[in-house]
């Protein structure tokens, strides 16, 4: 009679413990301010359609004082029509993520430019590119909490018929049917795959026109992966993207490839030609790993 209480009253410190860390972390998220200048006249992307994409001669390094020898990125400078796919390759540390954050905005180039939609990042609406510009990583992160809200990311629904509709884009819609509860189904036990076309569904959701692919099948089983390149190609549909590339085999239907090296561009151009072309380093970097041109 005694120990009972007494035990119970363990596990509700455990919780309140548990509990104090997580609001503290809240806190210092919440205290957390912009670094990056806000636009003195902030102007909206193209609110539909694929968008363009182009990087004019960027240089970057995370530390402000780095000198240009000791920067990220030297010298940058591709270009993507709407609609095209871009295929990133290189080794570890080449430069391939710091693009993706330059192209969400997370950072500003220390020299040159970022243009989306034919406008400097540096001028554009943090919302209006929040809404246009998608990233999707292999980091997926879910909650303790229903499919819509997982969905969603607990703000306003626009509706049940476009969350199936998403789900279905996205190759959920058995998935979603098999659930007991459907959409009000507490989220749990997903695999890698399932998590990663969740992903999907939210990009899918937000219906943007350029979308950032953290190419999200590097470590799944070869059915799986199969299933999670069919939704990333519906997803890039009609839409411009940009892949980074851990496996070579992800990047058969990409429109251009740019080999990274050391923070440069030591090859861009084509898919078909490069990978035509036996001297070419994406053609060597595609025997190497045993995938057919």
């Amino acid at each position: 009679m005694v120990r009972t209480p007494f035990e119970r009253l363990i596990d509700r410190l455990r919780d309140y413990q548990g509990a104090l860390a997580g609001i503290t972390r809240i806190g210092g998220l919440l205290a957390e301010r912009r670094t990056l200048p806000a636009p003195a006249r902030p102007r909206r992307l193209p609110a539909s359609g694929p968008l363009a994409l182009e990087l004019d001669a960027v240089a970057f390094g995370y530390d402000a004082r780095d000198a240009p020898g000791e920067r990220v990125l030297t010298d940058v400078t591709l270009s993507l029509a709407p609609g095209e796919t871009l295929g990133l390759v290189g080794r570890t540390g080449s430069g391939k993520t710091t693009i993706t954050r330059l192209v969400l905005r997370l950072y500003d180039p220390a020299r040159g430019a970022v243009r989306v939609g034919g406008l400097d990042l540096r001028d554009v609406d943090t919302a209006s590119l929040r809404e246009r510009v998608c990233a999707v990583t292999q980091d997926v992160r879910l909650f303790g909490a229903d499919v819509r809200d997982n969905l969603t990311l607990f703000r306003p629904s626009p509706g049940d018929d476009r969350l199936r509709r998403a789900l279905a884009d996205a190759g959920l819609g058995e998935w979603l049917a098999g659930l007991p509860d459907g959409l009000d189904t507490e989220l749990r036990g997903l695999s890698a795959g399932e998590a990663q076309l969740l992903a999907f569904a939210r990009a899918f959701l937000a219906d943007p026109g350029l979308v950032v692919l953290d190419e999200a099948s590097s470590r799944l089983d070869p059915a799986t992966e199969r299933r999670v390149e069919r939704g990333m190609d519906r997803l890039l549909a009609g839409r411009t993207g940009v892949i980074v590339a851990h496996r070579l085999s992800s990047l058969a239907r990409v429109d251009k490839i740019a080999v990274m090296s050391h923070g440069r561009v030591v090859e861009y151009g084509r898919r078909e030609e490069l990978a035509a072309d036996p001297g070419s380093r994406f053609a060597r970097l595609l025997k190497l790993a045993g995938v057919n041109r």
